[in-house]
């Protein structure tokens, strides 16, 4: 069996961060990651491949983007190399003060994140759009909070990726590769700079995306700690004398192998953490005293969209940084409701499609058909109006009850086993601060002259879909109350911990990711006075 001192399990926001830190520690770190290492070249935004993760059949479907369906609510994750900061619309800001106002242990407060909120923002780079790259979304949602009477709560996001102050979008072809400048970061990484392609959610083509593997990850690799892609972890217990087992599959191999750690945390996300304890307690029984409140305190973090029409301005929603701004109603003056309202956007799905047969048809042209006359079609269609460009995806997230319970149940085909993984999600613990975002997005949409569109997924079938979810392995000051304390050590079991969106007892109401980084900035500082 082999040893290493400190296994990690899943290589998100919560991993990247621990591996750097305990490696600088000292200790020896292996990082385990279900899915891929991707490269530039195998981006589903450049390849046009893999693009399903499918816990299922994860030897079989191992791509990009996890898709779970559990009814009423379903739940959008990443897999790879980086975890969720290969999917996430890059947006990176910290929690508010009044969001620890309550349900959190103790020790975590505003004040006390407050450092480590820093350090995640020195290591991601974070910045804001430029004020000459604003795009028609970024404007769009100015003109809204102006035409509402509410200016001054619109605010330019800070994200974590590269700007080039040279770039602006009346230069000649000016979201073409070729503007990007190529840098070298201070981990050793080759990155480049935005070009406002609007590829940020699959694969950034030019790595202006500060994504975990080039930097938290970069890092931790640099000072001996060791990454294993396609390595999936399916159970683990305690061994004699201290420490874990763990059960492991590797996916790229196809076989079974066992880790014995001194230490062990696990940042498989919300839903992956909290299914792997669970497995743990329920179906193997190799934890059998986890806290019952494991699987409670699951929320959706209040994301919600609104797509509306607008006849009379372009919207571009694929161009640009996914997010750029947001007008902030987080102070509860919307009738007690506290939400974000960002703009939205989509990939470049089209555009894609067309640069990877304009590839593919120059290298082989149809018989017939010269390369000049192929080129010149191509580029009457990349440059055509895009049908879309009227449409603005009025996105946000808002501060929902937790109204999810995270379960093993039985399937009718084996009714025998208890190893399905269930979200019984209660709609209406959501539902007052869903109703008032939609209803915002609706009152921007008719002051700016579009056309809005609710869901009908939400308006009548209640039925959500969250890249953002939080709990399943609650902080908190005892067993009684939570899953882990506030340093994200399991109760009853020393030496095993939960760091990732699973430990977030609230939802923020905003993008959550630099709060996930923070907490294991603050856990790790905490390791370290540990005996």
């Amino acid at each position: 069996m082999e040893r290493t001192d400190t296994l990690i399990v899943g290589s998100g926001f919560g991993g990247a961060v621990m591996a750097l830190r305990l490696a600088q520690q000292g200790a020896r770190v292996l990082v385990l990651e279900r899915g891929r290492r991707w490269s530039v070249e195998s981006y589903p935004s450049v390849s046009g491949r893999h693009w399903r993760w499918d816990e299922r059949q994860p030897e079989r479907h191992n791509g990009w983007i996890d898709f779970r369906y559990f009814g009423d609510m379903s739940v959008v994750a990443g897999a790879g190399v980086g975890g969720g900061s290969l999917i996430y619309a890059n947006i990176s800001i910290p929690a508010r003060p009044d969001n620890f106002a309550s349900g959190w242990p103790t020790a975590i407060t505003y004040a006390a994140l407050q450092p480590h909120f820093a350090a995640v923002q020195q290591m991601l780079k974070v910045t804001a759009l430029p004020a000459n790259q604003f795009t028609p979304r970024t404007r769009l949602l100015r003109d809204a909070a102006e035409a509402i009477g509410e200016g001054k709560r619109f605010t330019v996001l800070p994200q974590a990726v590269t700007f080039d102050s040279a770039w602006h979008p009346r230069r000649n072809k000016p979201y073409d590769y070729q503007h990007s400048r190529t840098w070298t970061n201070e981990h050793g990484r080759t990155q480049g700079t935005c070009v406002h392609c609007g590829n940020c959610d699959i694969g950034c083509p030019v790595q202006a995306k500060n994504t975990l593997d080039l930097n938290y990850l970069a890092a931790a690799e640099n000072l001996g700690a060791e990454i294993r892609p396609l390595h999936h972890v399916r159970w683990l217990r305690p061994a004699a004398g201290g420490g874990y087992e763990v059960g492991v599959r590797d996916l790229a191999a196809g076989k079974d192998v066992q880790i014995f750690a001194r230490r062990v945390v696990l940042s498989a996300g919300s839903i992956g953490s909290t299914e792997l304890l669970l497995r743990c307690r329920d179906q193997y029984r190799t934890l059998p005293d986890l806290s019952p409140m494991l699987g409670r305190g699951w929320a959706s973090n209040g994301d919600f969209l609104t797509p509306a029409r607008y006849h009379h301005r372009d919207i571009s929603p694929s161009r640009g940084p996914t997010i750029s701004a947001a007008i902030d109603f987080l102070d509860g003056s919307q009738q007690g409701q506290r939400f974000l309202v960002e703009d939205g956007g989509f990939p470049d799905v089209l555009g894609n499609l067309l640069r990877r047969r304009k590839r593919r048809l120059l290298s082989a042209p149809p018989a017939g058909l010269g390369r000049h006359r192929l080129i010149g079609i191509l580029r009457h269609m990349i440059s055509q109006r895009d049908p879309l460009t009227g449409v603005m995806p009025w996105f946000g997230q808002a501060r929902d009850k937790a109204g999810g319970v995270l379960s093993l149940g039985r399937s009718w085909y084996t009714p025998w086993r208890r190893d399905r993984l269930r979200l019984a999600w209660d709609y209406r613990a959501a539902e007052p601060a869903v109703e008032a975002l939609a209803a915002m997005h609706v009152r921007l949409s008719h002051a700016t002259g579009g056309q809005p569109l609710v869901p009908a997924t939400w308006r009548w079938f209640r039925n959500l879909v969250t890249p953002h979810p939080l709990g399943g392995c609650n902080m908190a000051d005892s067993r009684e109350q939570g899953v882990v304390d506030h340093r994200g050590e399991v109760f009853g079991y020393p030496g095993l911990f939960v760091m990732d969106g699973a430990v977030v007892p609230v939802a923020l109401g905003l993008n959550p990711s630099q709060t996930i980084a923070a907490l294991a900035e603050y856990a790790a500082s905490e390791m370290a006075r540990l005996p």
